[in-house]
């Protein structure tokens, strides 16, 4: 049997000293409270949107408002640049289709 040893901070950020290694350490518990916040409101954003398609659909409008889609391509473009398009386009695809 072998012993597992723990990493060091060094070792397990990549690095080459203990103050860096602690700033980045912290810097990525931020980073995943984040990720945590930013998954929130995705969660919160595919339900308002679940609301809105079932409202147009009942209403007897179509699931997707195309138009509306490309404002938000827009505003994540203008916002992020050309990988904002890429984030707005993963963020309606996980809106879509709920209902």
């Amino acid at each position: 049997m072998t012993a597992v040893t723990a990493m060091t901070p060094t070792e397990k950020t990549g690095a080459r000293t203990e103050e860096a290694a602690t700033l980045i350490g912290d810097s990525r518990e931020r980073i995943d409270s984040l990720d945590d916040r930013i998954i929130g409101l995705i969660q919160e954003r595919v339900a308002v949107s679940a609301v809105i398609q079932e409202a147009r659909i009942s209403s007897g409008g179509r699931r997707v408002n195309l138009a509306r889609e490309m404002e938000v391509l827009g505003h994540y473009r203008d916002a992020l640049g050309k990988p904002g398009t890429a984030l707005a386009m993963t963020m309606l695809e996980l809106c879509r289709g709920r209902i």
